[in-house]
């Protein structure tokens, strides 16, 4: 086993089918999670929800009772560089409100895609209005709240961010803010052209994210194989070492200086054996073992 550098607490986006607490919790416990990320709303609309504030309790509780840190990770419609206004103003208020949501759990962090130009030639306008329009929001924000992670897409669609590279103009539009941090998706990095499979490949990808942003602004890892080769910008997950990625890439992940201490989650299919969850917990076992230091031996499929 190696020595603890603050090892990564491993866990999953949860499963909260019949609350926050009683649903989210019971899914932690089946999947040995020690980290976990949930929705709070719909991850498809712009619904926002105060949610239950029993169940809401029950979380904060469980989760600090199993020493578990907590993510929320917004709708998939939020895109602040949109050249549409309506769409602008919702993302905002939805950031805005999953922020305050997550201030009441005690989350972490709250995860948002870096977004689209969606247009041609709309680029630097898109950069503009992340400046103009959530800058303001991130100094509005308390500073002890959950940190606001940024997540680089798989790279299609007129990318705001999809290389580690591209956090750099990013984050500089942000103005390099105290509250920002990124969450480093596997599969988004390999779609986008990282080279993730050759060894090395993570370990420099990851010292390239630290050279671009600066050490500590790594706040969450979604730890995600991928069913489609290198620099397809296709976003498929699939279960670790069972994909393109491959499970040895992981090894060099966990033990990256950048990683140590950061929450790691899983984002592939749950669902197998006729089980609802063992997907998840034959991935956490694997990564965990992986962080360890243990022989690479990968479940048969």
């Amino acid at each position: 086993m190696r020595p603890d550098r603050s090892a990564p607490p491993i866990g999953a986006h949860i499963q909260i089918k019949g609350g926050l607490a009683k649903g989210g919790l019971a899914y932690t416990d089946a999947v040995g999670a020690r980290a976990v990320q949930v929705f709070v709303g719909n991850p498809r609309g712009w619904k926002l929800t105060d949610g239950d504030p029993e169940q809401d309790a029950l979380f904060v509780e469980g989760c600090a009772e199993r020493a578990v840190p907590s993510f929320i990770h917004t709708p998939f419609l939020v895109n602040v560089g949109s050249p549409t206004e309506a769409t602008v103003e919702q993302s905002i208020a939805t950031i805005a409100h999953n922020l305050a949501r997550g201030a009441r759990l005690g989350c972490a962090g709250v995860v948002v895609h870096a977004g689209s130009a969606v247009g041609a030639d709309r680029y630097e306008a898109a950069l503009r209005q992340l400046h103009e329009r959530l800058l303001p929001l991130l100094d509005a924000a308390p500073v002890d709240g959950p940190r606001l992670l940024i997540e680089p897409t798989a790279g299609g669609g007129k990318a705001l961010a999809a290389t580690v590279e591209d956090l750099g103009p990013y984050f500089a539009a942000l103005e390099d803010h105290p509250l920002l941090g990124v969450c480093f998706d596997t599969c988004h990095a390999w779609a986008a052209g990282h080279d993730l499979a050759t060894p090395g490949g993570m370990t420099a990808t990851l010292d390239t994210l630290t050279a671009i942003v600066g050490p500590g602004r790594l706040g969450l890892v979604h730890a995600n194989d991928s069913l489609d080769e290198r620099g397809s910008r296709r976003d498929r997950h699939t279960t670790i070492g069972e994909g393109s990625i491959g499970a040895a890439p992981f090894a060099e992940l966990l033990a990256h200086p950048s990683t140590s201490g950061v929450p790691v989650v899983v984002e592939t299919p749950s669902e197998r054996d006729g089980s609802p969850s063992l997907g998840h917990k034959r991935d956490i076992d694997l990564l965990c073992s992986l962080r360890d230091g243990a022989e690479l031996v990968v479940p048969a499929a």
